[in-house]
């Protein structure tokens, strides 16, 4: 196969993992609606994803969305949707499941919102001229935020670094995390569909870092050597009260 082809492919993959990651973010940015729905069931959700899982993690988080979808009642009424919307608030909006969907809260030492891990998130955006639209309502270091940057560096360019800066951020910041909040809400939350779709985005990541890993021929690191890579960067401040956030371009 020529280097043409070798890159045509590689271009293919990365948008279909751009278009896989934002189709993911949807369902973590704001609440289901019946239109949402009905398209899940059109497309075959998950099996649409362009990425396939193939672990049997993958695989059965895959069934387990699946599943959820296929539980659909045929007629959605207003109770169906009250109660996703219910599970989702307490998810990402009161936190009454106590799983944050923001970084701080998992990696700060007392749990705390808007610490370091949201400033080292935002100098990552801040190199590609980005910003979080409004980071007091929604943080730089949340899901929907990391999520739609990493989207952003698959369908940035062709270059290799940036699908390297994707694997670093991915190992300091999303997979440092995801694991346990998917975990959290699916142990907690009413619904499967809530259950099934945090857990199949948290594996999805794992196997997208395994694939890069093996494309850019360099394991992945530990968890002990991801800390000691971030050790240096524990200078930054707490959030100051006056702080006025950038005005770079925003998602």
């Amino acid at each position: 196969m020529s280097e043409a082809e070798n890159q045509k492919i590689l271009h293919l993959w990365r948008s279909a993992v751009a278009s896989d990651l934002r189709l993911l973010m949807r369902f973590h940015d704001r609440e289901t609606d019946l239109e949402w729905l009905e398209t899940l069931k059109e497309q075959d959700f998950p099996h649409n994803l362009g990425l396939k899982l193939q672990s049997e993690i993958g695989i059965t988080c895959c069934d387990l969305m699946r599943q959820a979808i296929k539980a659909l009642p045929t007629t959605i009424d207003s109770n169906y949707l009250e109660n996703l919307a219910a599970d989702f608030a307490a998810i990402y909006l009161n936190h009454r499941l106590q799983a944050s969907p923001c970084e701080s809260v998992w990696i700060d030492e007392e749990g705390l919102m808007h610490q370091e891990a949201m400033f080292q998130v935002r100098q990552w955006y801040q190199q590609y001229e980005l910003a979080a639209e409004n980071w007091r309502i929604r943080p730089d270091d949340h899901l929907v935020l990391q999520l739609a940057f990493i989207a952003h560096l698959f369908e940035l360019d062709t270059k290799i670094e940036t699908l390297q800066q994707a694997a670093q951020f991915l190992d300091e910041h999303l997979l440092r995390w995801i694991n346990d909040f998917a975990k959290r809400v699916a142990a907690h939350c009413n619904t499967d569909y809530y259950a099934g779709i945090n857990l199949l985005t948290a594996q999805y990541l794992e196997e997208l870092r395994d694939i890069l890993a093996e494309l850019l021929a360099k394991p992945r690191p530990t968890a002990k050597e991801i800390e000691k890579r971030l050790r240096p960067q524990k200078t930054i401040e707490p959030v100051p009260m006056q702080y006025v956030p950038g005005t770079g371009p925003s998602w």
